[in-house]
This record gives C-alpha cells, sequence and structure tokens, in this order.
C-alpha cells in the first residue's frame, strides 16, 4: 500500500537553527550531514518551505548519480536554460551567480541542496562561489560514509557554513510520527517496538509501517487503536530490503560469515566470534560500522548495529546454513564452558534452533530464564520443547502458567490433564493445584475454584506444599472481597517456618494489598519493600509474583496520589521486561496506572491515549480488561466525549471478571464520573453516596476517602452520609473525611479533608490554600478544580483576591488539556456569545468605539455588555479581562485563551 505524505513532526531544534543561519547577518548557511534515511531531505524541505517568499529566493536542487559526470548538472534545476556559449569555466560559474541575483530581485539567495555529495565538480564549485557571495546562503544535505567533493566539505572547513550531524529520531517523535502515518493512534507497545527495530530512522520506520499493513500485521481495534500484531521476525518488503541494502553494501564471503553468525546468535562473545571466524573479517565488520562491541559485566559482547540488519541477513541466509551455523555456535559455546547464567539460555535457544535439542534439563532451565524475564513468547516455545522432549511434570507446570499468562486458559488445561498421572507427592500436588487454581480462577472465572483448592489443601501433610496453596488460596479470597479469610490465610503462610520463599512473598502481597485498601498506607509499603528486596530470591520459583507485586504497589501509590511514585514504578526494570517481552497482563496494567497519574495531572489526551493502550494490549484478558475500560470512561468522561465514556462504561462491564471485584471501588469511581459528565449531577451524587457507604461496610477506608472527595468536586461536602445515630443523624461528607485522617495514613487524606471543610464553609481563602497544597503534589485537576471553587466564592464576596484567583486558576489550566468536570464547569459564570465576543476584544485591546464597527451595534450597547462582563467575572475593568476570560471553559471544553 502507498502511504502519503506525513504531517511533519519533531525537529524544532533543527529547524530553528536554519532558520536563525538563513536569518542571521554572520555565516553562509548551514550542512546537515546523517545516515540514509533519517530525514535530512524532509527537514531540508520544510525548513526552508517556512522562509518568507518576500525576503528570501529558494530554489531547489539535488545531486544524483545520472547527473553526476555533467558539467552543472547538479543544478540544471536551478539555472537559466540559454547558458551563454564561448564561455571559459570561471566565466560559466559566474554568469550563473549573476542570473541567480537576477532571478531573485534584491532578495536574499537560499540554495538549498539535498544530496550535496552527489554533486558534479561543477555545481559544487558554484556552491562554494554562491556561499561566498553576497545576499546568499547555502543549505545541504550530505550522507555520512559518503566521499564528498572538496568544493562542499570547505564550505564547513572555511568557517563559511554550519555543521549540524542529525541524531535519530527519539521515542516521542518517532510515536508521533506513526501516528501520523496511520492517521490514528498506534499502542504504545507496538509504538516501542517498531522504534526500536528502526532505531530512530524515518525511512525504515515508514518503510516497516508499509510492509506491515501490506501484510496485514498491523490492524485496528473496535475502538480504533492499532496494533502490531507481529511477534517473529520482521518480513521484509523489497523496498526495506534495498534500503538495508545499502547501508550495509558490498560483503566478502568472510565478513558475510561475521554478520551471519552474528545475526543468528546475538548478542555473541567476542572472544567466541573471533574463535569462530578470521579476525580481520570481524574488524572489517567493526569498521564499516555493521556489528557493535558493548561491555557486559566482564565480558565484551557483539550484536549488530542495526535490528533490520540481523532481519536481512537471516532471511537470506539459507535454512540448512542457519541450522548448520548454530549447531556450531551451540558446541562452540557448550566447549568455552557455559559459565554464565545467562549461557543457559543462549546455548537452550541455540539447540532449539538447530534441530540439536535433547536435553529437557537445559530447555526446561532455560524456559524458567525466559519467563523470569518476562519473556512470554520464547518461555512458551522453550517450556513446549523441554515437555516434547520428555520434561514431563515440571515442563507441563511451566507451560500451563505461561499459557494462564498469555490468555489461553483452555490449553493450560489440556497441557494440565496430559500430567495428572504424575502427581505422585505432596509437593508435586501443591504445584499443580496452585497452577489449576490460577488458571480456572483468573483464566476461565470460576469462583468455584476457591472452594475446591481450600478442600484440596486440608489433604496436604507436607508444610510447604500446604503453605503454598493456602497463599493462593489467600490473594483469591482477597480479590473475592472475603478479606478476614484472606488476612488469616496469609498470617498462617507467614507463621509457617517450612513455607518457601515465593508462598511467603505471596502472602505478604496479599495483606499489602489489603492494607492499602484499607488505608495503612505506610504498612503497605513496607510489606511491598520487603518482597521486593527479596525479589532475586524468588523470581525462579514464581516470576508471576511480581504482577501481584504491582498491583499492590499500585494500589497503595494511586490512594495515596503519589504521582511521581507512579512514574518511578512504570520506568522501573518490569515495565521495560514486559513491554519487550510482549508480558501483556503486566504491561496492560502500567498503562492503567500510568493512565490514572495522567488524569490526575490533568493531562486528559495522555490519560485517554494511555487507557485506551491498555484496553488494546488486555482485549483477551479475563483479570485487568474491566479496569481499562473503566479507565477509559472516567478520562473521557473528563473531556465531556460522552458517548465514548458512556460505551466505555458498558465495556467495562462487559468484560470484567467476577473473580476481580477488588477493583470495584475504580469501577464504580468512573460511573460516577460518566453520570456527572451527562449532565446527572444528583444521579452521580447517589451513586458515590451508595459507594461510600459499601466501602464504609467493607471497610476498604483507604477508598473510602477517595469517594469522598469526588462529593466534594461536585459541591456535596454537606451530603450526609453513612448510618444514621440514635438521634436520627448522619454525618456530612465533610465530617467524615476528617474523622478519616485518624484512620487513613498519608499526606493526602488531612488535605482532602480541609478541602471538604473548605467547601462546606464556602472559603474562597481557604481553597486557594488548599488548590497549592494540591499543585505541590502534582495533582493538578484538584488544584484547578479548588481553584475554580474559590473564584466563585471569592466573586459571591466581592473580595479583591478573585483576580489573583483568576489569574492561579488560568495557569493552572494552562498545564491541563480539555477539562470539562463538574467543578470547572458549573463554578464558571455563564457569558452569552456576544459576550464573550466583546470580552475578547476588549481583552486584546480593541477599542469600544472599533468593537461596535466590528459588530454592528452601538458604542452605549458595547458599554452595557462590558458592565455585564467585569459583573459576571468579578474584574475591575479591562486590565483584568484577560485572566479571567482564559480561565472560563468555552463551549467545547477548553478554556477560551
Amino acid at each position: 500500500m502507498a502511504i502519503p505524505l506525513w504531517n511533519f513532526v519533531g525537529r524544532a531544534a533543527e529547524i530553528d537553527r536554519l532558520t536563525a543561519a538563513a536569518t542571521s547577518s554572520r555565516g553562509r548557511g548551514l550542512i546537515f550531514s546523517g545516515d540514509a534515511g533519517i530525514g535530512k531531505s524532509r527537514l531540508l524541505r520544510e525548513a526552508v518551505k517556512r522562509l518568507p517568499a518576500d525576503r528570501f529566493a529558494v530554489w531547489h536542487a539535488s545531486g544524483n548519480i545520472a547527473t553526476g559526470g555533467l558539467p552543472l548538472g547538479g543544478l540544471a534545476q536551478v539555472l537559466p536554460a540559454d547558458q551563454p556559449v564561448g564561455l571559459s569555466a570561471a566565466g560559466v560559474l559566474r554568469w550563473a551567480l549573476d542570473a541567480l541575483h537576477q532571478q531573485a530581485a534584491g532578495r536574499t539567495i537560499v540554495l538549498a541542496i539535498d544530496d550535496a555529495h552527489l554533486l558534479d565538480q561543477s555545481s559544487a564549485a558554484l556552491v562554494y562561489l554562491i556561499a561566498h557571495a553576497e545576499n546568499a546562503k547555502v543549505f545541504c544535505t550530505v550522507r555520512i560514509g559518503e566521499e564528498i567533493p572538496l568544493s562542499i566539505r570547505a564550505l564547513w572547513r572555511d568557517d563559511l557554513v554550519e555543521h549540524a550531524e542529525l541524531s535519530p529520531m527519539g521515542q516521542p517523535e518517532a510515536h508521533k510520527l506513526l501516528n501520523e502515518m496511520l492517521g490514528g493512534q498506534l499502542d504504545g507497545i507496538s509504538a516501542d517496538r517498531l522504534y526500536r527495530y528502526s532505531q530512530g530512522n524515518a525511512l525504515m520506520l515508514r518503510e516497516l509501517v508499509i510492509a506491515s499493513m501490506t501484510s496485514n500485521e498491523l490492524v485496528q481495534s473496535e475502538f480504533g487503536t492499532w496494533t502490531w500484531t507481529r511477534s517473529g521476525p520482521v518480513e521484509l518488503a523489497p523496498s526495506l530490503e534495498e534500503l538495508i541494502d545499502t547501508r550495509i553494501g558490498q560483503l566478502s564471503p568472510g565478513v558475510r560469515q561475521v554478520l551471519e553468525l552474528v545475526a543468528l546468535g546475538e548478542p555473541i562473545g567476542l572472544r567466541l566470534l573471533q574463535n569462530a571466524t578470521d579476525e580481520l573479517d570481524v574488524e572489517t565488520a567493526q569498521e564499516r560500522g555493521l556489528i557493535r562491541e558493548f561491555r557486559d559485566d566482564r565480558r565484551t559482547n557483539v550484536q549488530l548495529a542495526h535490528p533490520l540488519y540481523g532481519d536481512l541477513v537471516r532471511k537470506r541466509c539459507p535454512a540448512t546454513r542457519a541450522r548448520r551455523l548454530k549447531a556450531e555456535l551451540a558446541d562452540l559455546l557448550q566447549t568455552t564452558g557455559n559459565k554464565r547464567r545467562d549461557d543457559v539460555l543462549r546455548l537452550a535457544v541455540l539447540r532449539l534452533d538447530s534441530g540439536t535439542a535433547q536435553d529437557p534439563v537445559l530447555l526446561l532451565e532455560a524456559a524458567v530464564q525466559a519467563f523470569g524475564r518476562f519473556d512470554v513468547p520464547l518461555a512458551a516455545r522453550l517450556a513446549r520443547a523441554a515437555l516434547d522432549t520428555g520434561g514431563g511434570f515440571d515442563a507441563a507446570e511451566l507451560l500451563a502458567t505461561i499459557l494462564m499468562f498469555t490468555d489461553q486458559p483452555e490449553k493450560a488445561i489440556t497441557v494440565l490433564d496430559g500430567i495428572v498421572d504424575q502427581v505422585d507427592s505432596d509437593e508435586r500436588r501443591g504445584r499443580y493445584l496452585t497452577v489449576r487454581g490460577m488458571v480456572t480462577y483468573w483464566g476461565l472465572s470460576q469462583q468455584s475454584t476457591v472452594k475446591e483448592i481450600s478442600a484440596a489443601a486440608e489433604q496436604l501433610t507436607d508444610p510447604p506444599a500446604r503453605a503454598r496453596v493456602r497463599a493462593f488460596e489467600a490473594i483469591m479470597r482477597l480479590h473475592q472481597l472475603e478479606f478476614a479469610d484472606a488476612l488469616r490465610l496469609s498470617r498462617a503462610v507467614l507463621d509457617r517456618p517450612a513455607a518457601s520463599l515465593a508462598a511467603r512473598g505471596l502472602a505478604r502481597c496479599t495483606i499489602a494489598h489489603l492494607q492499602a485498601a484499607q488505608g495503612e498506607l505506610l504498612h503497605s509499603g513496607r510489606a511491598i519493600a520487603g518482597v521486593e528486596a527479596e525479589a532475586a530470591l524468588w523470581r525462579t520459583d514464581m516470576p508471576y509474583l511480581q504482577l501481584a507485586l504491582e498491583l499492590a504497589r499500585g494500589t497503595r501509590l494511586a490512594l495515596a496520589g503519589d504521582l511521581r511514585g507512579i512514574d518511578a514504578i512504570v520506568a522501573a526494570e518490569f515495565a521495560d521486561l514486559a513491554v519487550a517481552g510482549d508480558f501483556r497482563l503486566g504491561s496492560g496494567y502500567l498503562s492503567i496506572l500510568r493512565a490514572q497519574a495522567a488524569r490526575l495531572r490533568g493531562r486528559t489526551a495522555d490519560a485517554l491515549r494511555t487507557s485506551t493502550d491498555a484496553c488494546a494490549m488486555l482485549a483477551t484478558s479475563r483479570v485487568f480488561a474491566g479496569l481499562a475500560h473503566a479507565e477509559r470512561a472516567h478520562a473521557a468522561a473528563l473531556r465531556g466525549d460522552t458517548v465514548q465514556a458512556t460505551d466505555a462504561m458498558a465495556a467495562s462491564d462487559q468484560t470484567h471478571s467476577p473473580g476481580m471485584a477488588i477493583l470495584y471501588p475504580w469501577r464504580e469511581q468512573a460511573r460516577a464520573a460518566v453520570l456527572a459528565a451527562t449532565g446527572n449531577l444528583d444521579g452521580a451524587a447517589d451513586h458515590l453516596v451508595k459507594l461510600v457507604g459499601k466501602l464504609r461496610e467493607d471497610k476498604l477506608t483507604g477508598h473510602e476517602i477517595l469517594a469522598l472527595h469526588d462529593l466534594v468536586r461536585l459541591d456535596r461536602a454537606h451530603t450526609e452520609v453513612g448510618q444514621a445515630t440514635r438521634e436520627g443523624r448522619r454525618q456530612s461528607v465533610a465530617h467524615r473525611l476528617t474523622e478519616l485522617t485518624e484512620v487513613v495514613e498519608g499526606v493526602l487524606p488531612p488535605l482532602l479533608a480541609r478541602h471538604g471543610r473548605a467547601v462546606a464553609a464556602r472559603s474562597g481563602d481557604d481553597l486557594l490554600a488548599v488548590a497549592n497544597s494540591f499543585d505541590e503534589l502534582e495533582l493538578t485537576l484538584f488544584a484547578a478544580e479548588a481553584t475554580a471553587m474559590a473564584v466563585a466564592r471569592l466573586r459571591e464576596a466581592k473580595s479583591p483576591r478573585a483576580h489573583e484567583a483568576n489569574v492561579r486558576l488560568s495557569a493552572l489550566l494552562e498545564r491541563c488539556d480539555t477539562v470539562r468536570s463538574p467543578a470547572l464547569t458549573a463554578e464558571q459564570p455563564a457569558l452569552t456569545e456576544r459576550e464573550r465576543q466583546i470580552a475578547r476584544l476588549a481583552a486584546g485591546g480593541v477599542p469600544s468605539r472599533n468593537i461596535a464597527e466590528q459588530l454592528y451595534i452601538s458604542t452605549r450597547t458595547v458599554e452595557n455588555h462590558l458592565q455585564r462582563v467585569y459583573t459576571k467575572l468579578g474584574v475591575a475593568g479591562r486590565g483584568e479581562l484577560w485572566p479571567a476570560l482564559r480561565a472560563l471553559p468555552d463551549h467545547d471544553g477548553k478554556t477560551t485563551g
């Protein structure tokens, strides 16, 4: 398929540098150098296109092989066709310069030359001459590694022009470019994978997208997000092969063998590579930039300079030769002693790929390593091979676990059914029960699993096996809201000295999650830190414990309003491993957390995009899909997109698993936000009151305090909640928030209680103080809402601080995307469209007389409208209008400013 020319993305610094070079009195231009496909040509076109035509006469030229032998052939498209005859070489150059000056008609000459390294000598000499001329600028691109004409090289050697070497695009720019190419949003994991393959090369990125679209590997989900479905090597299109061929160049047989060995075994030890090939060929490959060295602890490893080199080399290597080379690499690796733990995984993959895998112990150990790195596809492949070569119970247990985490529970059950006769000890029965329990409870949503696994545990006499099963039973009971049993079972596991480290870690995660939900944030944090500190000891036995750890930690951070803490975990090693290894359950949950943080910062576009990514990642999940759609609904509601918010909430109800009931507070808060977005504020408040009652009944005070604060944000601080006392009275929201500060730990609860009291007292000054505290925690959404409430209260009181609050609100909203929360809209005065028109013009300094002429009304009418605007906005005159208008939501939910 053909992809149209996309809108230019990024390179703002480079464009600014070229513009500065064009307008500066110093210097005569700029040369961009870089690799093929990095974006030099597009950058040059876009940059010179922005130069004003009344000041600059811009000519475009490009060097190419076809005109390389013709005098002035490279500039043929620039120079007039009627070249005088009989001129000397120097005369021709002077004529050409004069002709350009005549055509420029007094404007500055700008000569923009793409691929200047391909210019013929005469054209290069003319470019040098133009750079010396008055009122002229030269801008060129050259490719790194190519022979450059001496006249072009002299441009920066003689300090006539600046020289800038272009680096590859950064990841954010590449993501924007991918969205431009597709005309829609690409999910974050797919964007990261495509970026890694292209290494920021725009042309390679384009060719990858074209190839993936042609092979139907880029698919669009029902809610519009694109996903790259390929999990193996990239299928190279002919145009992409040609591009890579250009970069690799001609290879001698020896250098080709070096590339083949690295492509088939990377990363490969330098010493091993030198033993398998000629050392001079290795040096040649390094000098040509085809391979690169890097240090890994005390070993020097080698990998290809670009991931796509490997795809091309592997594609062109005959299958029989590839198998032979991999077998030779495996033999060499085994001969060197297989000294490092990583060598086990590399050796197993080489044996598997070469058809020489016969040792189930090696394959199983490698599969455990791969799963411990969350490389799910590779772990599944190795575990399957281990089972097929006689790995027995251990291989089947691991394979079934991996299938569970790749949303294939039915296949997992089939694998487990095949080893029932091998469950011949309590130790194996304990492991079998936990794996089968995971699959049936989370994979197949069978809640009866909890009773079944509890009864089976009673029959176990081996203490470690029983502790393992009880730890799993505990976390299942937590997820179906049986908190007392979950806590009792978890403590029983911790009380058993015979319990394995992994079982104890799972029990501590269960307790930490419950503590966070109940507001014991400090205790929860200490428990999480303890489990994390022992990760290296439990990861081999139970790598998926990391998911329970992240769920407990994420819950704690979200309840604490600790956005910096969320930033830290979504940038930590597990996040990278989950993305790289296609562990979608882990990366999907972290995307939900990232969306929550973005929403609380008021970055609603990021929140919606990231939560939509999570929905795409978790499309087949029975665990977190309901939560992902709820977060998408919450973000859409905050943006005023009621259609998407309603649809997303319905999708949440449809995909939510009853085995994940522990997630209900987040989903019901999102439901209240959707109700509010549709204008049903009373319905939203009633829903939150019921939610508060249930959370209080379940003793989830960590969640309760957030639901209470949602009522404050709806200006319902006086609303009564909870059960009535003997006197028939109930607590107000503000009173209950204050009471919970004695129960819920952390810095956020007292601040939420202050917000509730300030709203109840209608104190603008107190609301401003609360807003400042929210802002210090980066809770920009709450800060803006509190400030909006303060503006309204101060206007009511005709306080002189109303203008200051308006300025503050304007600054906060500048840091937000589109926000349509009730607090930001209900608290703002309504202006008619005519009043908005007049206010905008007046704020811009337009006199009343001119406003009247522009709108075809009288000057008196303009002044009357302005007085009403001043009164509504609580400002003293025109000088205070602009900040007030910038803070005022427009009809589309964006601020007027």
